[in-house]
């Protein structure tokens, strides 16, 4: 019988090292993520809910359209009416948290793995590794590094939302036509010219694909870091699934639904009213 190789226990050193070499650096994130946080989540819940979806439809049509907002503000009375808006508030703030923290993050190396093919090479088996690991282990190391709370969740969310990011800003920017780049070029564009002007702009539909399936697999695992405290619409499916409490927890479900419903159309549709206006 081979001998069993230990990989939990070099993960488990690697935590330890971690947790006494770098906490500085963790105690600088949780202060960040903190400020951030509570700066989103004031933003949503300082107006009254009736205010906050009058003033969401004027600004979803601008983005994604009139069918989009009106949908949108169908759902927010909906959450409202199912007396959840307050969690559903924080559930949407660490969303936009976690989705923003992933793009700057994702975004660029997405960019470096289009530019760099050795870069491309190393960073696609992690971000492989990184969808395929299940969700809830992310919580552990999280756990251990940032305690209990909201910032360990959104950490671990962050995690788990990136690779689409990475992935799909790489292959967009892979799949611009050679003649364009070539076209630049002979113009006399430097690499960053062609990125901004040339590369981006064509690629950005695959980009956008890539930030709307980083912000549902962001509500997905906002869900999941409910278990570590995070708070939110998954404290209260969580609350249902221990209570047995099935009102609770379908409502605070369904709630979920409405949220990414409202999130996916905005992206999709916003994608699309680039599309038509490039077309023109």
């Amino acid at each position: 019988m081979l001998p069993k190789i230990p990989i939990g226990h070099w993960v488990d050193l690697l935590i330890q090292w971690s947790i006494d070499n770098l906490k500085p650096l963790f105690d600088f994130v949780v202060v960040i993520v903190n400020y951030m946080m509570d700066g989103l989540s004031f933003i949503l819940m300082a107006p009254p809910p009736w205010i906050f979806i009058i003033i969401s439809i004027p600004l979803v049509w601008f983005i994604a359209g009139r069918n989009t907002a009106i949908g949108t503000a169908l759902g927010f009375l909906l959450i409202y009416d199912l007396n959840i808006w307050g969690p559903s508030m924080q559930t949407l703030a660490m969303i936009i948290s976690a989705t923003i923290v992933a793009l700057v993050v994702g975004i660029p190396l997405g960019i470096w793995t289009a530019r760099n093919d050795s870069v491309h090479k190393v960073v696609m088996p992690a971000l492989d590794f990184m969808q395929t690991m299940p969700p809830f282990v992310y919580l552990i190391p999280a756990v251990f590094f940032f305690g209990i709370g909201q910032v360990p969740g959104l950490i671990s969310t962050v995690v788990f939302a990136m690779p689409p990011a990475i992935r799909l800003t790489g292959l967009g920017i892979r799949q611009v036509p050679e003649e364009l780049v070539e076209a630049a070029e002979a113009f006399g564009a430097t690499k960053t010219q062609k990125l901004i002007k040339v590369q981006l702009p064509v690629a950005m539909p695959t980009i956008m694909a890539g930030v709307n399936q980083c912000i549902m697999l962001a509500l997905s695992m906002v869900v999941i870091a409910a278990m570590i405290g995070a708070g939110g619409l998954g404290s209260e499916v969580l609350r249902g699934l221990q209570r047995l409490n099935v009102p609770v927890g379908f409502e605070g479900g369904l709630a979920i639904v409405v949220l990414a419903i409202i999130l996916d159309r905005i992206t999709q549709n916003f994608t699309n009213k680039r599309k038509i206006k490039g077309g023109d």
